[in-house]
């Protein structure tokens, strides 16, 4: 009885959703260099540096307020509006992370790892600063040979 009423609730699941509805996603929106609210705007930039930022922009897409939007919808033509500040972003922020880790792998074999969490040692982090530019390449490398990865009898496990 349990199975049938799961192939039931799977199948009225499976049928009951509706197909996705296709709508032009830019049906509301115009090149910015078109629009009159953003060229009222950038008219209105007095700094070199704004001006040359309203050019940027004027290839993009704008809404009736005179604003750019980011399309995030996978279309290869808006690519440089969002994946490559987002790839960008996650090299950065992993750049970041790896520099910490190996920080933090180094001191623990010190004298006082947590004095050397508290009091910075500089000559270490720089080095370990610089050395993160290539975490994509040293994290492969770790996961390759295992060692990035806790091995299973070092987790614990709180009991039930």
């Amino acid at each position: 009885m349990r199975q049938l009423f799961a192939i039931a609730l799977a199948v009225c699941l499976w049928f009951g959703f509706a197909a996705p509805a296709k709508a032009d996603y830019y049906a509301n929106l115009t090149p910015c260099g078109q629009n009159a609210a953003f060229v009222k705007r950038a008219k209105a930039a007095t700094t070199p540096q704004a001006k040359a930022r309203f050019e940027n922009y004027s290839t993009l897409l704008c809404g009736e307020e005179g604003l750019p939007h980011l399309i995030t919808d996978g279309n290869l033509s808006h690519l440089a509006e969002f994946t490559i500040p987002s790839l960008a972003f996650l090299y950065i922020a992993g750049w970041i992370g790896w520099a910490g880790r190996s920080y933090l792998q180094a001191i623990k074999k010190g004298d006082s790892p947590e004095e050397s969490e508290i009091i910075i040692n500089v000559p270490l982090a720089v080095k370990c600063s610089l050395g993160g530019a290539a975490w994509p390449a040293a994290a492969l490398a770790e996961f390759s040979s295992g060692k990035l990865l806790a091995k299973e009898s070092e987790i614990t496990v709180s009991p039930r």
